[in-house]
């Protein structure tokens, strides 16, 4: 097994020296944005919320490492596709300007934006990272995870200590999806590689709010990463060199709106998601 594990970690460093980043489908949605000094800017806040019967069995069965993932003994997990507030909130939405040109510099709250693995989960599932910047990552689980982008960033990364952080840079605006090719195959989450800072991902109760927004008619957005299970999909665990079953996901949702913002003052944009 100790061979067997050596093996798989350098496997996995060979396939990261390789990587290369590429853009996709999701690509910015302005190249030249331009930092100016907003005065008098507004605000857009509001909420995402859920419409509609809940989906059902958005859960998958602990596979593998369940002292670690699975210290209750549910023998499942959440796969966090779909996370609704006792009032309906939406979280790990993302709400965005598709047309805007100029505006404030990048306040995104983390300077170094760090992802954890944790309990066999990413955390946090959704976020946002500025463009050129770098991500941090790091594992808190004392089992092998592997990082493996897709998307905006194409990256293999091994995490076999605890709490070492490694980082990479993301180039490239548009989306990443995550997942782990070290057996835990529910694991998955998705990066915005962001071209400008009008940008939230809504909190736990659905909750958004973008600031400082330069007076002006906008298109704003709301897009969910998904939630149906379209099927499943043999992977590869580079530890014990056995297949497994991968969940496959359902494509990403969005919901546009116009919105006109005025000096100083606060528009409200709610957005409706569900099935339909």
């Amino acid at each position: 097994m100790k061979y067997l594990f050596m093996y798989a970690v350098a496997v996995c460093i060979l396939l990261s020296l390789f990587s290369l980043g590429f853009s996709n489908e999701v690509q910015a949605q302005n190249n030249n944005y331009q930092t100016i000094t907003v005065t008098n800017g507004g605000t857009i806040r509001g909420t995402v919320k859920w419409s509609g019967p809940e989906p059902k069995n958005l859960s998958f069965p602990v596979t593998k490492d369940p002292a670690i993932c699975d210290p209750e003994n549910t023998k499942k997990v959440d796969l966090e596709r779909l996370v609704i507030s006792p009032d309906g909130g939406v979280a790990n939405t993302i709400v965005f300007l598709k047309n805007i040109h100029s505006g404030k510099a990048m306040d995104i709250e983390q300077s170094k934006p760090l992802l954890d693995q944790k309990r066999c989960r990413y955390e946090p599932h959704v976020m946002l990272v500025p463009r050129s910047s770098d991500l941090q990552m790091k594992s808190s689980d004392a089992t092998l995870h592997t990082i493996h982008m897709e998307g905006a960033a194409t990256y293999n990364l091994p995490f076999p200590f605890v709490n070492k952080v490694s980082a990479r840079p993301l180039n490239n605006a548009g989306l990443v999806s995550l997942k782990c090719n070290g057996g835990h195959v529910w694991m998955n989450a998705e990066i915005f590689v962001i071209d400008h800072p009008y940008y939230a991902v809504t909190d736990a109760n659905g909750h958004y709010e973008l600031t400082d927004v330069p007076p002006g008619q906008y298109e704003i957005e709301a897009w969910h990463e998904g939630w149906g299970i379209a099927g499943h999909q043999a992977s590869f665990d580079v530890l014990t060199e056995h297949k497994v079953d991968r969940p496959v996901f359902t494509d990403p949702r969005t919901w546009d709106k116009q919105v006109n913002v005025s000096g100083g003052t606060a528009s409200t944009v709610n957005f409706s998601i569900g099935e339909k």
